[in-house]
């Protein structure tokens, strides 16, 4: 007769348990598993699937009662790690979008915005239509199961302990978050040069001719500019996306590394001297 002890009994669920939490973490925060027109069932049924491969293949687990204080905490401390990693690429996204604010700007759609149900906020024509780009890029180049293939690796790199991760790890989010202004810059930069030399031109005309009405030819000819300008550079455009996707990627294999790290000892505090009379 087979009979369980209550400790394998937790032990398996622990096993099953914690590497599912960082999986869904992942799942929750990564820009496509966690789009906001996935339903929560297939991001779920999604999660368990990969728990179920790669939980084999994961290191041996604390022998902790996973609903004990200690095993909430490991809870707590792999949903952060699964968030982290998924965010990290999520920033990739985000610099995308923000170059479609910029040339959306000096085009002069930034009165035309739609409702984005990635952010529950509103965004303009191009950067919507930039995030659609990424997705796709982001699928031809199977960005997506290099991504499945980091948090696979995470597991060996940081193993499911219950010591607390390191204070580095944030670290490297704040660093790729840099990359946001710096990497939307970039990638709009083409069209911002491009309407700097069309408004320049529109001055001089205006000046030479100052009964035309500027404002009467100055939008169309800005938004022919800025749309002729951006079909020229979207081919152009795959090598930086996926240079971004490849930084992303590596940073989230970056802060599972760092929250491994051991936090140094902090220096005994030294006495202070008194103030001078």
């Amino acid at each position: 007769m087979l009979t369980l002890t209550s400790i394998e009994i937790n032990a398996w669920i622990a096993g099953l348990l914690w590497p599912l939490t960082r999986i869904l973490g992942l799942v929750a925060a990564a820009p496509l598993f966690g789009h906001a027109s996935v339903p929560n069932q297939v991001k779920v049924l999604l999660g368990v699937l990969l728990a179920l491969i790669i939980a084999p293949t994961v290191p041996a687990v604390p022998a902790i009662d996973p609903m004990s204080y200690a095993g909430l905490l490991i809870l707590v401390q792999e949903l952060l790690i699964g968030l982290a990693m998924g965010f990290a690429m999520r920033l990739v996204f985000a610099a995308i979008e923000y170059a479609g604010e910029l040339a959306s700007n000096v085009m002069g759609f930034s009165f035309a915005s739609f409702f984005d149900p990635t952010t529950q906020g509103r965004s303009a024509a191009i950067s919507q239509f930039l995030s659609m780009v990424a997705t796709m890029a982001f699928l031809a180049v199977n960005a997506h199961l290099v991504l499945l293939a980091a948090l696979s690796e995470s597991f060996t790199s940081l193993p499911i302990s219950s010591s607390p991760i390191s204070l580095v790890a944030p670290l490297e989010l704040a660093r790729l978050g840099s990359r946001i202004f710096s990497a939307g810059l970039q990638l709009s930069l083409p069209i911002i040069a491009a309407l700097l030399i069309t408004n320049v031109a529109l001055g001089i005309l205006t000046r030479a001719a100052p009964q035309l009405n500027i404002f009467g030819i100055g939008f169309p000819i800005t938004l022919g500019v800025g749309m002729l300008t951006l079909s020229v550079a979207l081919p152009y455009l795959n090598t930086p996306i996926q240079n971004l996707f490849n930084e992303g990627i590596e940073a989230g294999r970056r802060i599972p590394r760092a929250a491994a790290e051991r936090v140094p000892a902090a220096l005994p505090p030294q006495p202070v001297a008194p103030i001078p009379q």
